[in-house]
């Protein structure tokens, strides 16, 4: 197949596409990808075709207001040109990429959805996507979900009319259904099943694990001693301040464990200090550190999370922003961690939370059976699988 893929340039909807891209050219097809310029070497170096994605802005702001989509509409139609030239038998996009869909579509190319993170379409009585809130343990607490249920479908609504709107303005016709970026065709969602709630899937959705890929990095070795190790692994993107790093560098100073800390590549400043049994590196590679980990301590990106229990580490999670309440929230559901809301992010209320996860050995068994399940469940084969069939079968209606 020839297999047009695209996303846009955070690592947290790059890192899973690259991570399709490579598990196709593995399985022989021709892939093509289409994402932010700095992962242009990336790409090519597994073996694809790099198409640089417009960038631009994409929210309205006071000095430059836009219509909704604005930025989709004049995305989709740079995006044609690449469609036509790679000429791909299909396109798979991320969910909140819509121009390659769209682009694609024109060109009556068959499209399928990316979903690199838990799934965002929640039932009826469970509590809205991204707030934090854990699924309601009786009848009383799903009646009290509920009642919100009007205002998530009266967003959603909202929603499906402007992404129409920018369907008109590209001469494409409507959709009847919510959540518009979600192909009803395929739709691939790039999680642990361990983290989604019981609930009746659709034919169209697949729950495929986590498609994992990181940029190149070393493995660093925790400081001499025989304490546990704990990683600490703030986002990339939150949290300005270093407030998670700076918090768990101080708060476990004094504890009987050993710390590596990275900053990711956004130096602290002021510097922040490193006590006696920790080290801390600007960068490392997730896949050779974390295996060596008794503990990982983030915000709760989903990537960085996917890592840690693929390794087979429990987490303790301070969420910044985006969907990491969420993630945060489906950890401590599903017992492989710790939650520890922003306002407790101190020294103090970092070293009860690292106590607290270090001293439930059941955290660290059920992080291993999910890193088992994982192994034994690699999530690029089995989303090539579904896009193989897929593919199969639109070519043959």
């Amino acid at each position: 197949m020839r297999v047009l893929l695209g996303a846009f340039g955070d690592p947290g909807h790059a890192f899973p596409m690259l991570a399709l891209g490579s598990a196709l050219v593995e399985r022989g097809h021709a892939v093509a990808l289409q994402t932010w310029r700095r992962w242009e070497d990336d790409a090519v170096a597994a073996g694809m075709t790099f198409a640089a994605a417009p960038e631009y802005q994409v929210f309205p702001t006071l000095e430059q207001p836009l219509k909704p989509y604005a930025a989709a509409v004049r995305a989709a139609v740079e995006t044609q040109p690449v469609v036509r030239s790679f000429a791909p038998d299909v396109a798979v996009s991320d969910v909140l990429t819509p121009a390659p869909a769209l682009a694609a579509e024109l060109e009556n190319v068959p499209v399928a959805t990316l979903v690199p993170h838990v799934h965002p379409d929640l039932a009826p009585g469970f509590p809205p996507y991204a707030i934090g809130a854990r699924l309601p343990r009786t009848a009383v607490g799903r009646a009290l979900w509920r009642r919100t249920d009007w205002l998530i479908a009266r967003g959603l609504d909202q929603g499906r009319r402007e992404y129409n709107d920018c369907r008109a303005r590209l001469g494409l016709g409507p959709l009847p259904w919510v959540h518009t970026g979600m192909s009803r065709s395929l739709t691939l969602v790039a999680t642990l099943p361990q983290l989604e709630y019981p609930r009746d899937w659709p034919s169209w959705l697949r729950v495929v694990g986590p498609l994992m890929w990181e940029p190149p990095g070393a493995r660093v070795d925790p400081p001499p001693g025989s304490g546990p190790v704990v990683l600490v692994a703030p986002s990339t993107a939150q949290d300005p301040e270093h407030r998670l790093l700076r918090a768990a560098l101080a708060g476990l100073a004094g504890e009987d464990v050993r710390v590596i800390a990275t900053y990711n590549g956004r130096e602290p400043s002021p510097p922040v200090a490193v006590p006696a049994n920790a080290v801390l590196v600007p960068w490392l590679s997730y896949s050779q550190t974390m295996p060596l980990c008794d503990l990982v301590v983030a915000h709760g990106g989903h990537g960085t999370l996917m890592r840690a229990l693929a390794c087979g580490c429990p987490v303790v999670l301070s969420p910044a922003g985006g969907d990491m309440a969420e993630n945060a929230a489906r950890v401590d559901w599903a017992g492989l961690g710790v939650r520890l809301p922003r306002r407790w992010c101190t020294p103090h209320g970092m070293r009860a939370a690292v106590r607290r996860a270090l001293a439930q050995p059941d955290l660290r068994r059920r992080a291993g059976r999910v890193a088992a399940w994982v192994a034994a469940h690699p999530a690029g084969a089995r989303a090539v699988d579904e896009i193989e069939r897929w593919a199969a079968r639109a070519a043959a209606s």
